[in-house]
C-alpha cells in the first residue's frame, strides 16, 4: 500500500477499505479511517468514496431507527472529499439520489452524459455499477472536477442480483440478495474507471 506522501503517488483514493480493491496498487495513495481521509492535502487528484449511510434514501429509515443518528451526520467526510475534489481534481461517488447533493447544492446528475452548471466547477452524471461488473444495477453518482471527462458505459443493465431493499419493487423476482458487504464492494472495472477519471484530472485545479 502506497503510504502517504510517497512521491511515487499519482491519485489518492480517499475514504477507502486498507484491504479493499486500491490497496497494493502502484502509484495509488490510500487513505482509510485510521489515516483519517478528512486530513488529505494533496497534492494527487483523488478518488473519493465518503461514506454514505448518513445520506442514502434509507437515512430516514435509519434515523427514525437510531437515536443518535442524524441525517448528514457524518463528521466532516463529505464535506472534506468535496473540497478534495475541487482543490486537487478528481472524482467523488455516491449513491443515486444522495441527500448530500441538495445539501451541497451540487448539479443534479443526469443519465447519458455528463452534465455541468454555471456556477460549479464540476461535472456530474449517473451511472450503473452493474456495467462495470457489479451483480446489481447500483445506481451511482458521480461528481468530477478536471477537463472534459470522458464517455462512460451508462447502460442502465438489470444485473443478477437486488441490494437489500428490492423487495419494494419486482425488480427482486428471480434475482438474489446482496448484503452490505458485498453491496458495498466497489467492482475492479469500477474502481479503474474512477482511477482513470482522477488521472485525466492531471492538472491542478483551484483552491476550493
Amino acid at each position: 500500500m502506497t503510504s502517504p506522501n510517497d512521491s511515487a503517488a499519482s491519485v489518492a483514493a480517499l475514504f477507502v477499505d486498507p484491504d479493499g480493491v486500491y490497496a497494493n496498487l502502484p502509484g495509488i495513495e490510500v487513505w482509510d479511517e485510521a489515516m483519517d481521509a478528512r486530513l488529505y492535502a494533496g497534492p494527487w487528484p483523488v478518488v473519493a468514496h465518503p461514506p454514505c449511510n448518513h445520506w442514502c434514501q434509507l437515512a430516514s429509515v435509519n434515523a427514525a431507527r437510531y437515536e443518535t443518528f442524524e441525517i448528514g451526520d457524518d463528521e466532516g467526510c463529505f464535506q472534506a472529499a468535496l473540497i478534495a475534489v475541487r482543490r486537487f481534481g478528481g472524482v467523488l461517488e455516491h449513491p443515486a439520489y444522495s441527500l448530500a447533493w441538495d445539501a451541497f447544492e451540487l448539479p443534479r446528475p443526469e443519465r447519458y452524459h455528463w452534465r455541468a452548471a454555471f456556477d460549479d466547477p464540476g461535472f456530474v452524471t449517473e451511472v450503473s455499477q452493474s456495467a462495470y461488473g457489479c451483480p446489481a444495477r447500483k445506481r451511482t453518482w458521480l461528481y468530477y472536477v478536471g477537463p472534459g471527462p470522458a464517455t462512460l458505459d451508462w447502460r442502465d443493465l438489470p444485473g443478477e442480483a437486488v441490494i437489500g431493499g428490492g423487495i419494494h419493487s419486482g425488480e427482486c423476482v428471480g434475482r438474489r440478495k446482496i448484503e452490505k458487504r458485498e453491496a458495498s464492494a466497489t467492482p475492479i472495472a469500477f474502481r479503474d474507471l474512477l482511477l482513470s477519471l482522477a488521472r485525466s484530472a492531471g492538472v491542478r485545479c483551484g483552491a476550493a
